[in-house]
């Protein structure tokens, strides 16, 4: 999946991925990553999604990593924040009190660039990558974050019936990338009321904890 793909979503507004609200599980279960007072949230291809919004409501700060500027823009636009703009190499840091957006694309991204997060929230990354990316992102991660706590959604559907994106992360699948690094434990799934397109569908949300 290259990078026309999502620039084209986001041009042409068919971003149905995008929540209008705060994600319901982020909110749920936002205290299980135990975030320190002031701590610092990674929320990766984040899009102009409303948890960044949410976070920063609860006094925390956030920074974010995105392919497209678009959506940056209209993130910032609806926080009412003006950014201040800066390139970084590869990638446009987008930046205002408490909040900091890498754009471009998140293999880019370093440890350095990014700096010391607290926890993660993962939406949208994993789920929105096809299989053969999926590991490269998910070590390429941890190395960013430096093993950071994290909170991962994944749907899990018969990826026959319907391709992606999001696409179906299995149990196995999230236990095969992450168990050599985390403690995994599945927090609550839930069957989707409409289902994936109208295909049966499951809903989780897993805590990643370091060893």
């Amino acid at each position: 999946m290259d990078h026309s793909f999502w620039h084209d979503r986001w041009e042409s507004g068919r971003i149905g991925f995008h929540e209008g609200e705060p994600n319901r599980l982020l909110v749920a279960h936002f205290p299980a990553l135990a975030v320190p007072d002031g701590g610092r949230v990674f929320v990766p291809l984040c899009g102009k999604t409303r948890d960044i919004g949410w976070i920063l409501s609860r006094g925390h700060q956030v920074v974010g990593a995105e392919l497209s500027e678009l959506a940056i823009r209209q993130l910032f636009e609806e926080l009412g924040v003006e950014p201040t703009i800066s390139d970084m190499g590869a990638l446009k840091r987008y930046s205002a009190i408490d909040i900091e957006i890498f754009v471009g694309d998140i293999f880019a991204l370093t440890p350095e660039m990014l700096g010391p997060v607290d926890a993660v929230f993962d939406r949208a990354a994993l789920v929105a990558l096809p299989e053969e990316m999926r590991a490269s992102y998910a070590t390429h991660l941890v190395d960013l974050t430096g093993a950071a706590p994290q909170l991962l959604v994944c749907f899990e559907y018969d990826q026959r019936l319907q391709s992606g994106p999001p696409f179906s992360i299995t149990q196995d699948e999230v236990r095969r990338r992450y168990s050599g690094v985390y403690g995994i434990s599945e927090m609550v799934r839930q069957k989707l009321r409409d289902g994936m397109k109208g295909i049966p569908a499951w809903e989780s949300v897993w805590l990643l904890t370091p060893h």
